[in-house]
């Protein structure tokens, strides 16, 4: 097929170069030149404006959006939808929410141009793997497009989810999931790594992938951690980030009377994570010291 990609990251250079490699014919664009230039010297069409790229798209027209969800999509579909025609599509990949692809999809209806939203999971190692793509929209929609969907996933790794925001809502919740996954590996290596016992979290890691019932991709990338990074994880700082799916899933259990618990706490501890010095700790060590006398460390 022929497609337009906008947006060259880690997941959507990796994404153009297994479209190339299946056939695909994909013109490139990006905000940096140097980055289309880099994947049209693999064998993608350089485009250095969205009005370029949407001239050299074959009608109708496919335009795949892989930029960061937010304002960032909302300004490249704005600008698509000044230079498309009806009948062509608006594919978002990126980790929108399922809110605005339901909002979007109504609003591009009006002018004739179809919208597709696609949760993408696999990160850096789909071009190897390949990627798990959750598909939401219409089915007159999505169908024309599954050469590209079961190009980019691996065996059984595409699913047409259902309407307009399904695909995003999967992803969503698929991302909530990996939250409280996460949160529990971590936990676990942490008491591990206090233990008394003088243990190679590297070869548990590895153990635990053959025939545990913990075995996971996620543990085989813990292993790869330990070896990368020692033992002690030195390089790194307890920093985490969220990208916002962890709060829209705890958003949705809360609007449908959902407990959960687990996904919540994982979020909230990821909060903690960024603060040097919590002000809730330091009021709990003052209530402990004030009631009962117990030890205090100075600042």
């Amino acid at each position: 097929m022929h497609l337009g990609f906008i947006g060259l990251g880690r997941m959507g250079s990796n994404m153009v170069r297994r479209l190339l490699r299946d056939g695909h014919s994909v013109v490139a664009y990006n905000r940096s030149p140097e980055k289309t230039q880099e994947i049209a010297g693999e064998g993608a069409t350089a485009s250095f404006t969205i009005a370029e790229l949407v001239a050299a798209l074959e009608k109708p027209r496919v335009a795949w959006i892989m930029v960061p969800a937010g304002d960032a999509t909302e300004a490249q579909v704005k600008e698509l939808l000044e230079h498309l025609e009806p009948g062509d599509t608006i594919v978002d990949g990126g980790n929108t929410n399922f809110h605005d692809d339901v909002r979007r999809h109504a609003e591009l209806a009006e002018h004739g141009i179809r919208y597709v939203d696609a949760g993408v999971s696999g990160g850096i190692w789909g071009l190897q793997n390949g990627f798990c793509l959750m598909v939401g929209g219409n089915r007159d929609a999505v169908e024309p497009l599954e050469p590209i969907f079961r190009s980019l996933a691996p065996q059984d790794g595409y699913l047409h989810t259902g309407g307009p925001g399904s695909g995003h809502y999967v992803k969503m919740i698929h991302n909530g999931i990996e939250y409280g996954l996460m949160q529990a590996y971590a936990e676990g290596f942490e008491i591990l790594h206090a233990s008394d016992y003088k243990l190679d979290l590297e070869k548990i890691s590895d153990l635990w992938n053959h025939g545990s019932v913990v075995r996971s991709w996620l543990l085989e990338l813990a292993a790869l951690a330990f070896k990368s990074n020692g033992q002690d994880l030195t390089p790194l700082k307890g920093w985490v980030a969220d990208s916002g799916e962890g709060r829209w899933t705890v958003q949705e259990a809360i609007d449908h009377d959902v407990p959960a618990p687990v996904i919540t706490l994982s979020l909230q501890t990821r909060f903690r994570s960024r603060q040097d010095d919590s002000y809730g700790a330091k009021v709990l060590a003052a209530l402990r010291n004030e009631f009962g006398g117990h030890a205090v460390k100075s600042s």
